[in-house]
């Protein structure tokens, strides 16, 4: 249903627009959305990570210019569509990319240089953290971080009085509250699913085995404090007005939903927030997340246990590569055909080479290839080297190298996916996917089906991304009915009538793709020796 401008003009001007921000690793983007929570105006910033003194990392400066610059464009975009200025909104809700380490003194000052989840510096902790816990933490989780730390004896760690993520610095920043919800929460410390906060016992563990270093501070003292979707997180200050809008437009007192992690937002925008949903994100990189009904019966160190935005316990599996080698091949032939002088549309070359795999052998017919551009932790790969390998007797096609391709795109995923059906018997009724992969209709879906031998759908809000996601978990905070869980909300208020297209898994190509793993695994060496031997 499309609403007209003047309504919409009408609802900006009465501050009853929701506003939602998330900072990528490429782009901070702000959505703002109207009461039926379709967007209704957008804005950007386009960044990049620098590599300093052997650390990922964004400035404070790069952080707080970028913030200004992204609601700077989104109300230059209002002003454009609707001719007025905002002076209020409904909500606000924050969210950034999940896990690093930003850890402040006492008078709030920042003590080293924000860390970033790319960072893969944290090896030791991470391994010594698994083990005293008995719980997977990944080198990328802040506790890690923190950990690392203190075994490398950095100086700063006994100053420590506050650490928290990059969501979690701008909440503070906004409202002077130090909270994190508990998705973004469940990617710095283990949460107790039973009380929706991080786990204490694991807290007191943490103490015991850094009671020798003398510091002054518990590790409960300097965490944040763990919301759940659809509680209060605290109100847009004077200074936070002013800050995040120095034209003095914005008045104080909006509230703030709890700030959120890039999963989460992606779980929201995607509607797989609900017990045995899931929903799969494959762009330069691929990760699936399954809501549990129960806690795994073990450790697996291929597998991430963060939580959905109101603390349902989720299993991601996390791989670091899909369409990049995709990507480049796809180039190649764009250069083949401008060699012979034909123009070519970018979207019709990958809509034709997409659509030529699905004219290929189930089992792309003997062929075989890895996507790794860089290491791939699932399958014990620490760098990567792109490898198309196939024998003299393969059934070397046009059709049958594209579809190899875009199953290597998701071997590692399937091979962590598969410890969760497979050895723990995780059970899901259905796969959301988004993100580039998905963009040629029907391909990329069926290809997921066929990997995960799962239903899997697509909507067209997919690409709207996870500045929406924080802008429905803000609305959902204002606009919840009593007592509606996050899960009903979504369906009854942003999902419902919802068109998208549903592929059921094709029997002939999941044997396909089983047949397609057992050789990718056992041609795993082929990888390994070119990581070994090609420099």
């Amino acid at each position: 249903m499309s609403v007209d401008k003047n309504t919409i003009k009408q609802l900006i001007e009465d501050g009853k627009s929701v506003l939602g921000i998330e900072f990528g690793s490429t782009r901070i983007k702000a959505v703002l959305i109207g009461e039926d929570n379709a967007p209704i105006a957008s804005g950007s910033y386009d960044w990049e990570n620098e590599y300093v003194d052997g650390i990922w990392t964004y400035s404070l400066d790069k952080i707080h210019a970028g913030l200004q610059d992204c609601y700077r464009s989104l109300a230059a975009d209002v002003k454009a569509q609707y001719g007025v200025g905002i002076q209020s909104l409904g909500a606000i809700g924050f969210s950034a990319m999940m896990h690093g380490y930003m850890a402040f003194d006492k008078e709030d000052k920042l003590l080293v240089p924000f860390r970033t989840w790319r960072n893969t510096i944290t090896e030791e902790a991470s391994k010594k953290l698994t083990a005293l816990f008995d719980y997977n933490i990944p080198q990328r989780w802040s506790i890690a971080h923190l950990y690392q730390a203190i075994l490398n004896k950095e100086e700063h760690v006994k100053d420590v009085a506050f650490f928290t993520t990059l969501a979690g610095y701008i909440q503070w920043r906004l409202t002077g509250e130090k909270v994190l919800g508990v998705g973004d929460a469940s990617g710095m410390f283990p949460i107790d699913i039973a009380t929706g906060s991080f786990n204490e016992k694991m807290i007191a563990q943490f103490d015991e085995a850094t009671a020798s270093c003398g510091f002054t501070w518990k590790l409960g003292e300097i965490l944040p404090q763990v919301l759940t979707a659809g509680e209060n997180a605290g109100k847009l200050t004077e200074e936070g007005a002013k800050f995040l809008d120095p034209s003095g437009e914005l008045k104080a007192g909006v509230p703030l939903c709890p700030p959120e992690g890039d999963a989460g937002t992606g779980m929201a925008a995607t509607n797989s927030v609900a017990v045995r949903t899931g929903n799969v994100s494959a762009g330069t990189s691929v990760f699936g997340m399954i809501v549990l009904e129960k806690e795994l019966s073990k450790v697996h160190e291929e597998i991430d246990l963060v939580t959905t935005p109101d603390g349902h316990l989720v299993a991601m599996a996390h791989c670091n590569n899909c369409t990049s080698d995709l990507n480049a091949w796809v180039n190649i032939f764009k250069e083949f055909a401008e060699s012979f002088g034909i123009k070519v549309d970018m979207s019709q070359l990958f809509g034709t080479l997409y659509n030529k795999a699905m004219e290929g052998d189930a089992d792309c017919g003997g062929l075989l290839a890895y996507n790794y551009f860089s290491g791939e932790p699932i399958v014990g790969m620490e760098e990567g080297r792109p490898l198309f390998v196939r024998t003299p007797n393969a059934k070397f096609n046009l059709a049958n190298f594209m579809r190899v391709n875009l199953f290597a795109s998701l071997g590692v995923l399937k091979t962590g996916l598969d410890i969760l059906f497979k050895e723990e018997d995780v059970q899901v009724d259905e796969i959301l996917g988004h993100g580039g992969l998905f963009k040629t209709k029907g391909v990329g879906q069926k290809i997921l089906a066929a990997a995960i031998n799962t239903p899997v759908s697509v909507m067209e809000t997919a690409g709207e991304g996870g500045a929406w996601g924080i802008a429905l978990l803000a609305s959902y905070m204002i606009h919840k009915e009593s007592g509606e869980e996050l899960d009903a909300f979504l369906n009854r208020a942003v999902f419902a009538g919802e068109k998208g297209s549903r592929v059921e898994p094709d029997p002939a190509d999941v044997e396909g793709f089983d047949t397609f793993i057992e050789r990718y695994t056992k041609g795993l060496p082929i990888e390994r020796a070119a990581i070994d031997f090609l420099k």
